[in-house]
Order: C-alpha cells, then sequence, then structure tokens
C-alpha cells in the first residue's frame, strides 16, 4: 500500500469530515471530475490532429448496484495513465484541472469550462463510501490501471483487466457506508436518489449524463381470431366469458432504457431571442415550483471583469410565508453550471427577496468545498447590478403595464416599505419611486411623484392620513378638513406606511416636464435652428426643471397643528379658547390621563369634536405598537388632543351646561364626545358599556 503523499492522515480527515457540509454533494464533485476530463480530451482533440473523437460520444454514466451497494460515475474522457493516478489521486489537494487550466487558459475555447480548482471534489466520495475504487484508460493506451483505498491511510495502483475498461475514460466506483442510525446510505443507490441529486445539482453540465431507468409501457393484447369471442359467450361457459373479459384488459410490462437526466444548456444561457416566453414561464414553474407564470421575466448578461448571467422571475403572487420570519430568500449561485448554493441571499437585497432566479459565473471564487465563495466583493458587484436591473424592470412596469404593476404593489408593497424602514432609509433612493399610495382626492393609487406633480404651487407636504381603511380614512373629519382646503392627502392603511414615511422624511421633486408639454415643444423648435440654439434651448430647459423642483415633508393629518388654519381661523379659535377657557378646563378634568388637553379647533369640519395627536407618536402608530408589546411591556401612548368645533350646536350645549354649573352634564358630554371621536378613527373606546350607558342616558 503507498502512504499519501502529505501529512496524510489528518488532511484526508479534514476533506472528508470538515470541508463540506452537505454529503449529497459527492455525486455533482465526481460528475464534474468527469465532465473535466471530457473537455480535457476534446480540447486535445482540437490541438492534436492524431485524436480523432466525436463530440456527440462524449457522455458522462451513472449506474447503480443496490444489491453490491455501489454507485458508479463513468466518463469517456481522457483518462489516466498509472503516474497521472498516482499524482491526481495519492496527492491530496493536488488539482490537475487547476493545471491544466493555468497551462490553457487562454487557448480554451468558450466551449471548454474546467470546473475543477483544488483537487479534493473527488475525496468527498469518502463521505459516503466506505471504499473507492478507480478504473481507468487512458487515451491512446492500452493499459488499464485500478487506483483504490479505504480513505484512511494509503491507497493501492494495481493493473487490471482491459475488460474492466474496453475504452479512454474513468470508471469511479463508490461503495456504500453501512447504514447506521439516521444515516441512511442505501438512499444512494436508487434511481429516485440518484436522478434527483443529478438534476438538482448537475442539471446543467454540457454533457449528457446518462442512467438507466426503469419504465412502463402498454402491451396491447393480440386481436381474437374472428368469432372466438363470440364462441366463447356462446357457449354460455363462465370461465370462457372471465377469460374474454381479462384479455381485453390493458397490460403494462416495465422495461429498462438509458435516458439522459440532466439539461445540459441552461435555459439563462441561451439567446432571449431564441426563447419563448412559454419557456421562461415552464422553466419557472417546474424549477421555483409555482403553479402559476411568473409576472415579469428579468434576463441579464455582463461581461468584464467579472462575466456572469441571471434570470429573474417576479412572481405574479406573493407566497404564503413571504411576510414570515421562515421565508428565504435568494438566488440560485451555480458556477460552469453547476450548482454551488440554493439560495445565495447575498444576491438579493430584503426588500427584492420575493424574487427568484438563477445567478451562474464561471469568474467567481469559489471557496474549497464549493459551497461558498471565497470573496464576497464579487457577489456585492452581482447584487448591486441585480438590484438595479430588477428596480429598472419595475419601473418599466409601473410606467408601462400600471394595471399589472398597481396588482404587483398590493402583493409585494408591504416588503419595498418595509425596506425603507429597515435600512434606516438608506435604501429611500431605490425604493421611493416604486412607493403606491392611495390619493383620498384621485381615488386611485398614485406615486409621490405623481402626488408632487399635482400639488400646487407653494405646498410644502405631502399630506397622509393612517388607519385601518381607505373607504375609513376618505371619511374622517382631519381628511375631509384637509381636501377642502386643497390638498391631497394620501390614506395610509398599512401598518409600516407611518413607519416608512417618517424614515423618509422627506421627497425631492424633480419639477421634469412632460415631453408633450408646450414648454418641451418650445425647447424642440428652438433646438433645430443650430447646435447653439440647441444648446441654449437645453439650458433653458434645465433652468425651468430646476426652479420646478421642490422638497416635501411629510405631516401627518392627525397631527394637532397641520398648519393650514388661515389667520381669520386662528384668530376666531383664540377668541373662543379665551371665552371658555373654563368650560375646556373642565372637560380636561374629566378627562383626565386620556387626553393632554382639550382646545379650540381650527379645523373646518362637520364634526363636533376629532381626536388629534402631538408629537411622532399618531393614534395608528399606538395601535400598532400595541399589538407587538411583549408580556408586561406597556407599549407607548400618544399624547392626544381633544379639539371642539366651536361652531357645532353640540359646542352650544356645553356651553349652556358649563354656565348652568352643570359639572356631571359637562363631564358627561366630555366622555361621550371623546369616546364618539375615537369610533369616528377607527378606534376602539376604553370602556364600551360605559359609553353605552352613557348615550342612553341622554335618551332618557
Amino acid at each position: 500500500m503507498r502512504k499519501f503523499k502529505t501529512e496524510s492522515k489528518k488532511l484526508l480527515d479534514l476533506m472528508i469530515n470538515s470541508i463540506y457540509t452537505n454529503r449529497e454533494i459527492f455525486l455533482r464533485e465526481l460528475i464534474s471530475n468527469a465532465s473535466d476530463a471530457i473537455d480535457k480530451l476534446y480540447f486535445r482533440s482540437l490541438t492534436d490532429s492524431s485524436v480523432s473523437i466525436n463530440r456527440n460520444d462524449l457522455t458522462i454514466t451513472v449506474a447503480y448496484d443496490a444489491d453490491a451497494r455501489t454507485v458508479t460515475v463513468s466518463d469517456n474522457g481522457i483518462g489516466m495513465t498509472k503516474e497521472e493516478l498516482d499524482k491526481n489521486l495519492g496527492t491530496i489537494a493536488h488539482s490537475d484541472s487547476m493545471q491544466f487550466k493555468a497551462e490553457n487558459g487562454e487557448e480554451a475555447p468558450a466551449d471548454i469550462d474546467i470546473i475543477g480548482q483544488f483537487g479534493v471534489g473527488f475525496y468527498s466520495a469518502f463521505m459516503v463510501g466506505s471504499r473507492v475504487r478507480v478504473v481507468s484508460r487512458a487515451y491512446g493506451s492500452d493499459e488499464v490501471w485500478a487506483w483504490e483505498s479505504d480513505g484512511v491511510e494509503g491507497y493501492t495502483i494495481e493493473p487490471a483487466s482491459p475488460a474492466e475498461r474496453p475504452e479512454h475514460g474513468t470508471d469511479v466506483v463508490v461503495f456504500l457506508k453501512e447504514n447506521s442510525g439516521d444515516d441512511n446510505y442505501d438512499h444512494y443507490a436508487t434511481e429516485y436518489g440518484l436522478t434527483s441529486l443529478i438534476k438538482r445539482y448537475s442539471n446543467y453540465v454540457r454533457y449528457p449524463i446518462q442512467m438507466a431507468v426503469t419504465k412502463t409501457r402498454r402491451i396491447d393484447p393480440p386481436e381474437p381470431a374472428e368469432g372466438e369471442a363470440g364462441k366463447a359467450v356462446e357457449g354460455g361457459s363462465a370461465d370462457g366469458v372471465a377469460e374474454a373479459a381479462a384479455s381485453a384488459q390493458p397490460k403494462f410490462e416495465s422495461y429498462v432504457e438509458i435516458e439522459t437526466i440532466n439539461s445540459m444548456i441552461p435555459i439563462w444561457k441561451r439567446k432571449g431571442s431564441e426563447v419563448t416566453r412559454e419557456e421562461y414561464n415552464e422553466f419557472y414553474k417546474t424549477d421555483f415550483h409555482d403553479f402559476e407564470d411568473p409576472s415579469r421575466v428579468i434576463t441579464l448578461h455582463a461581461e468584464g471583469t467579472l462575466t456572469y448571467d441571471a434570470l429573474l422571475f417576479v412572481p405574479s403572487h406573493a407566497p404564503y410565508d413571504l411576510y414570515s420570519k421562515d421565508f428565504q430568500k435568494g438566488l440560485a449561485l451555480y458556477s460552469s453550471n453547476v450548482l454551488i448554493m440554493d439560495k445565495c441571499e447575498e444576491l438579493l437585497p430584503d426588500y427584492f427577496g420575493f424574487v427568484r432566479g438563477v445567478v451562474d459565473s464561471a469568474d467567481l471564487t469559489l471557496n474549497i468545498s464549493r459551497e461558498t465563495l471565497q470573496h464576497n466583493g464579487q457577489l456585492h458587484a452581482i447584487a448591486r447590478r441585480i438590484e438595479k436591473k430588477i428596480k429598472s424592470d419595475l419601473l418599466d412596469m409601473r410606467d408601462n403595464d400600471r394595471e399589472g404593476y398597481e396588482k404587483f404593489f398590493g402583493d409585494f408593497g408591504r416588503a419595498l416599505k418595509f425596506g425603507i424602514y429597515n435600512t434606516y432609509g438608506q435604501a429611500k433612493s431605490t425604493l421611493e419611486d416604486l412607493l403606491l399610495f392611495y390619493s383620498a382626492r384621485e381615488k386611485k393609487l398614485v406615486t409621490l411623484e405623481e402626488y408632487a406633480a399635482a400639488a400646487p404651487e407653494g405646498q410644502e407636504y405631502i399630506y397622509y392620513a393612517t388607519g385601518n381603511s381607505t373607504a375609513q380614512l376618505a371619511q374622517q373629519p382631519v381628511v375631509t378638513t384637509v381636501l377642502a382646503k386643497g390638498y391631497d392627502v394620501l390614506l395610509c392603511q398599512e401598518d409600516v406606511d407611518e413607519f416608512c414615511l417618517m424614515t423618509m422624511m422627506a421627497y425631492h421633486f424633480e419639477g421634469k416636464e412632460d415631453e408633450g408639454s408646450e414648454g418641451a415643444e418650445g425647447a424642440e423648435g428652438e433646438g433645430t435652428a443650430s447646435d447653439a440654439a440647441d444648446e441654449k434651448a437645453a439650458e433653458k430647459k434645465d433652468e425651468q426643471s430646476a426652479s420646478r423642483a421642490r422638497d416635501f415633508s411629510f405631516k401627518n393629518v392627525g397631527a394637532e397643528d397641520v398648519g393650514l388654519a388661515t389667520e381669520e381661523e386662528k384668530k376666531q379659535a383664540e377668541e373662543a379658547t379665551s371665552a371658555n377657557q373654563a368650560l375646556l378646563d373642565a372637560m380636561h378634568n374629566a378627562l383626565e390621563g386620556k387626553v393632554e388637553r382639550v382646545v379650540v379647533s381650527t379645523r373646518q369640519t362637520e364634526s363636533p369634536a376629532v381626536i388629534t395627536t402631538e408629537g411622532d407618536l399618531s393614534l395608528k402608530m399606538e395601535q400598532m405598537l400595541q399589538t407587538i408589546a411583549i408580556g408586561s411591556q406597556e407599549a407607548p401612548k400618544s399624547q392626544r388632543v381633544l379639539e371642539l368645533n366651536p361652531q357645532h350646536a353640540v359646542f352650544a350645549k356645553l356651553q349652556k351646561a358649563q354656565e348652568a354649573g352643570e359639572a356631571d352634564k359637562v363631564k358627561l358630554y366630555a366622555g361621550i364626545l371623546y369616546d364618539q371621536a375615537l369610533l369616528v378613527e377607527g378606534l376602539p373606546v376604553d370602556d364600551p358599556i360605559a359609553f353605552s350607558q352613557a348615550v342612553c342616558s341622554l335618551m332618557e
């Protein structure tokens, strides 16, 4: 027995037990080695006229023997001599493939893609095998050699019968370990076990991976001779009738057929003009286990320092667990058509986590196990490009398929809004143009840009209201008051909306002019005279756009001071406050602990009273924080203000009760108005029974 040519036992133990985290990748590694061996022979045929091969005959074969408990991976590639077996398999971490790439990288044509890098993939076979036997015949040689090892101390290399390997190439035979506990190695010696691993990890290896599979076919019974069936029935024989009926039933038989298991050419490597939308849809539904076609297909091909292909899909509906902690984002990462990771999280930001797809690059610097990358900078470069591409495609969808985009936003808009909040506003520039909110004035979803473009001159804020539904919000006094002033209000019904807007703090509107507007036409007309005039027109257009550019802050209309009151309205409120200070104080005392203040409102509304807040915590935010309070933890409370409408008939009733010294009635009215204002806001009253009794007392 020959000893391994390194600090053998420790290093080999490291290779087998520490480098790889998933033992099923052994088949991926052996198939990759087989692909490399075929590539080397094909390259040799291009550079050596004495080597004549037909590339269509180059294949990889996978077989198993359930009784002998073996898995065999074979190729008809370049094969190995005795010396090459000793060098490549006897020296751990020596990569003949890496050496080949170093010596022939520049000369190798594009359709040759050597996968191996570290020379350790072969030893992954010992994760599932107690013994491995390699039988190889080098191209052009009459000698066949067998390398064998138990993966412990060393190996043997002995001559093998030419009949064991009649043609050039290599067989790797893995003798499976005995089952123990939860480790079931028999699974790898089954048709299903092997075909599923091939499809998962090696589906896009460039050479056909063939395997004998069991199929079923129908055996049509022979046509009965004319009159025989009739005779059986006429004879009255029960057995004859039964026999005739049985012979009419379809019969089936099992048979074995050699089948190519892998797809070979990945769909993302084909030219977009050669792939139909139906083919993309079918690939998406099959590989990502969805029952509906995707709403968008995004393709990306990049060349340069880092060359890669990406095929991305925007689902047509949100997965059931998208907003749960169990949801795992990420794109499938391939290197040279071999699956490296099922879901590479680094390729997608959380807010685009709903996107599915694949990324394939031969330029990735993989770690020794080929399960992760050595340099995350490569991933970050790809991720940045993918992020820009996704945004660009979504903007195109927004502008050219508004109905489809609104459906998309209904499914995934929460993720975009949360993305701004969760990144502390760092993703604002990426996501703000993708947001939609319901406009109280337009009665439809609008972008922030559309809201700003329709805002009257001098408007400083983007006004919004938060609540449980747009229908309920549209009727709130705090909303109708702002609408009456000529300003639109965004109706926000999702719990993340206010957090998103508060994180954004402001929105910059560029003030871009429509291409068909009068100013644009004028600039175009001036530009037809000469280059100088063209430059002048462009400068004028830039100046006009700059003059229209505005910055908007966000303002919750549920805040106490919205800032829309006229000087006359402020004056009237001050006079009413001064005249009714005793009433306001009495109501504040009656609502002690519930409101910070009771004030006269400057809002022109038909309601007798409204609830507003001062400070950053709104009523909706308080309600949401209460739902997520943990254990005895008390959620923060908003600083509520009860605003009274001095023009309403109820206010006159309050004045009358206060003047008559009816303190109990003032207290009763204060409680009813407060609870009524809460109900208008869509909030629960503190004590429904007390509220009901108070209302009934008015009817006595």
